[in-house]
C-alpha cells in the first residue's frame, strides 16, 4: 500500500501534466494556483506523520536486524559451541583410540615376552633333560661295558677251565687206556677157566680162607 505522501505527489504530478502551455511555449504552463497550493499543504502537512511512521518502521527494522542479529550471533555461538565439543569429543576419541593402541600394542609385547621366556625355559628343559639322558645314557654304557669286560674275562677262564678239565680227564683216560686194555684181557681169560669147576688160584684162595 502506496502513503498519503506518495498518492499527493502523483496527484500533482498528474495536475503538472494536465494543464496547458503557454501560448508559444512549450516548457511554461498554466496552473491553478490556489488547487496546487492545496496539494502542497497537505504535502506538507502529511509528511512529518509519514516521516514519524518511516523512523517507525526505520526503528522496527533495526529491532528486526539486531533482534535477526542477536539470533544469528546466538545461533553462531551455540554452533561454535557445538564444534568445539565435537573438536573435544573428537579429541577424547582420538585420544582413547591412542591409548587403546597403545593399551593393545603393551598387551601384545607382554604376551610375545612371555611366549619367549616359556620358548627359552622349554628349550632349556629339552637341553637339560637331553644332556640328563645322555649322560645316564653314557652311565649305563659305562656300567654294560665293565659289565661285558668282566663276563667276558670270567667266561674266558671258565672256558679255560673246562679246557683244562676236560685235557685231563682225556690225558687220564689216555693214561688208563693200555691197562683197562689188558685188564679187559684178563677178565676175558678168567671167564674162560671159570666154565670148569674152577682154576687153581680160586682153589687155592679158598684154601687160604679156610
Amino acid at each position: 500500500m502506496s502513503s498519503r505522501i506518495e498518492q499527493i505527489i502523483e496527484e500533482i504530478e498528474e495536475y503538472v501534466e494536465s494543464c496547458r502551455y503557454q501560448p508559444l511555449s512549450t516548457t511554461k504552463i498554466v496552473v491553478n494556483k490556489e488547487e496546487l497550493e492545496e496539494l502542497l499543504r497537505e504535502l506538507r502537512l502529511k509528511t512529518p506523520d509519514e516521516i514519524k511512521r518511516y523512523q517507525k518502521i526505520i526503528s522496527n527494522k533495526d529491532a528486526i536486524l539486531a533482534d535477526a542479529q542477536s539470533k544469528a550471533d546466538n545461533m553462531i555461538s551455540e554452533t561454535q559451541a557445538k564444534v568445539q565439543e565435537m573438536v573435544g569429543q573428537s579429541e577424547v576419541m582420538q585420544k582413547a583410540y591412542d591409548q587403546a593402541n597403545e593399551t593393545i600394542n603393551e598387551a601384545n609385547a607382554q604376551a610375545q615376552q612371555i611366549i619367549d621366556s616359556a620358548t627359552q625355559d622349554a628349550n632349556n628343559i629339552r637341553l637339560s633333560a637331553i644332556s640328563y639322558t645322555d649322560d645316564m645314557l653314557a652311565n649305563l654304557s659305562t656300567i654294560l661295558s665293565t659289565t661285558l669286560t668282566d663276563t667276558g674275562e670270567k667266561y674266558n677262564t671258565f672256558i679255560s677251565s673246562l679246557q683244562s678239565c676236560y685235557d685231563v680227564v682225556n690225558k687220564n683216560r689216555s693214561e688208563l687206556a693200555p691197562q683197562v686194555s689188558q685188564s679187559s684181557s684178563q677178565i676175558d681169560a678168567g671167564d674162560e677157566n671159570t666154565d670148569g669147576y674152577g682154576t687153581d688160584s680160586d682153589s687155592e684162595s679158598e684154601d687160604n680162607e679156610e
